[in-house]
């Protein structure tokens, strides 16, 4: 019999993992023309991320959040070592992933209807267990941080 406490640890790994993995996978792919343009009405139509548009272009501003999502990724892997960048990817994780989230509300035509079934932009959906993954991350590492810090260990 597999321990509880075994299969947490498992998961968590895989989870953390998981998610570096998808964020240097998409950092990178930020790099390229396609992707720039593919995000393009996204960022353009966010209240608070088009503002990018006005100081930099369509590729610069890809690069700048795929600069961000690989920063974010090497944190989460970072963490299983340091409880500081624990909480700082943990933080970050959460704000990407609510900020893609609130894509499903601030782009247009996201909602639709298909063969009478009401769906959206499944690629962002994907992003509410990953915004969990961010809080668990935060959580576990503000935790340890505080247990850490009353014996004076960091």
């Amino acid at each position: 019999y597999m321990k509880t406490n075994y299969c947490e640890k498992i998961g968590y790994t895989i989870a953390v993992l998981g998610t570096a993995t998808i964020l240097i996978w998409i950092g990178l792919f930020k790099f390229t023309e396609t992707e720039a343009k593919a995000i393009e009405n996204l960022v353009a139509n966010h209240p608070m991320m088009n503002i990018f548009y006005s100081f930099f272009s369509i590729q610069e501003t890809s690069i700048i959040i795929g600069i961000m999502e690989i920063i974010t990724a090497l944190g989460l892997i970072l963490s299983f070592w340091s409880k500081k960048a624990g909480v700082i990817a943990g933080t970050l994780t959460t704000l990407t992933f609510l900020t893609t989230l609130s894509f499903l509300y601030t782009t247009p035509n996201t909602w639709k209807f298909v063969d009478d079934f009401f769906v959206t932009n499944f690629f962002i959906l994907k992003d509410l267990p990953i915004f969990g993954i961010g809080l668990i991350v935060l959580g576990k590492s503000l935790n340890k941080s505080k247990n850490s810090n009353r014996r004076g260990v960091y």
